[in-house]
């Protein structure tokens, strides 16, 4: 994921959520995620051994080449056992997500290639 990413990063949407944003360094690499479906709430909810049922957001976002995900935070944040109150500290997992087929960042392609 890092090879065609230009940024993977977790916050909170709400004390109650949290986002996973990942903007592609290139068109191709965006179209070519969206197209196979490689990150979708199965891989979300193994990444972050979500339960089965819990709601899983995926949405894409054509004109920033990017992909968001929202899903239940387990605890709220700031309450007793939160150990990132602003949730930016989870966008590990999606760190070393392997892709399949997608064409690894080109530093001399057009980033609207």
């Amino acid at each position: 994921m890092v090879d065609i990413a230009s940024v993977i990063r977790s916050k909170n949407s709400g004390p109650f959520e949290m986002t996973l944003d990942i903007v592609f360094k290139t068109k191709r690499a965006y179209d070519e995620v969206k197209a196979s479906k490689a990150i979708s709430a199965g891989v979300i909810s193994r990444l972050y051994g979500i339960e089965k049922g819990v709601p899983i957001e995926v949405r894409s976002f054509d004109p920033a080449f990017a992909i968001k995900v929202t899903f239940p935070r387990r605890i709220a944040s700031g309450s007793l056992g939160d150990t990132d109150i602003y949730g930016a500290q989870q966008h590990a997992p999606l760190l070393t997500l392997e892709i399949d087929g997608v064409s690894a960042f080109d530093p001399s392609a057009s980033p609207h290639s």
